[in-house]
């Protein structure tokens, strides 16, 4: 893991004194703010909350429009090129300078837990199956994995058997429910990790939020 990387702006909520830490990883074109008001439905005042933003970039499938976003994605159709590497590597870095930072801070490295949305959840589950400690889990909403013709090499022996949480939306158009399955599917054996699907779109439905309420009781009890 890279020894330092440039900072990201970032919302923080929770204790000063948490007995864990989640880090929660926008979509495309949104910011750490979007899932800011999940966080009190979660009923776990005692973990600190961590919502980057991901930084600026021009994102070729949006017509080159500038938004917040964590990679490049160059076309839709399937392929080694479809996503920027090097756009994820470098946020790969942002995000694990995060995960230092509460490590930092004495939150230890399995009391520490990455959770994302679509973009977002492609960045959780690539910097936690690198990570070369045991975290507490990962969390892969609406997503799929990128460089996956990388991880069987770059995976950390100590990811394995961690918890892991992927929901899909049944009706999602954005990031078809297939490409969730297909992540779940190379993964599964590997992580600790369970499938669910809900009728809904690209978005996150009310019932996904208490089963993740659920799975974070599992992977970071409260103490």
């Amino acid at each position: 893991m890279s020894a330092t990387a440039a900072p990201l702006d970032r919302v923080t909520l929770g204790p000063e004194a948490p007995s864990g830490a989640l880090i929660w990883l926008h979509g495309l074109g949104a910011d750490g703010h979007d899932f800011e008001p999940v966080v009190p439905i979660l009923g776990r005042p005692d973990l600190r909350v961590v919502l980057p933003h991901a930084q600026v970039r021009p994102v070729t499938v949006n017509r080159g429009w500038p938004c917040r976003s964590w990679y490049d994605i160059r076309h839709l159709e399937p392929g080694p090129d479809r996503e920027s590497e090097a756009d994820i590597r470098a946020s790969a870095k942002q995000v694990e300078a995060l995960v230092r930072e509460q490590r930092d801070a004495g939150v230890p490295a399995d009391r520490i837990a990455l959770v994302g949305f679509s973009q977002g959840g492609a960045m959780a589950l690539h910097v936690a199956l690198r990570w070369p400690e045991r975290l507490a889990g990962v969390v892969a909403l609406s997503t799929y994995l990128v460089l996956p013709e990388s991880l069987d090499a770059e995976r950390a022996p100590a990811s394995q058997g961690m918890p892991g949480f992927f929901a899909h939306g049944s009706q999602d158009g954005v990031v078809p429910m297939d490409r969730g399955r297909a992540a779940f599917d190379r993964l599964d054996g590997w992580l600790e990790a369970t499938w669910q699907t809900w009728p809904m779109g690209h978005a996150v439905h009310p019932g996904e939020i208490d089963a993740l309420a659920a799975f974070l009781g599992r992977a970071l009890p409260a103490v």
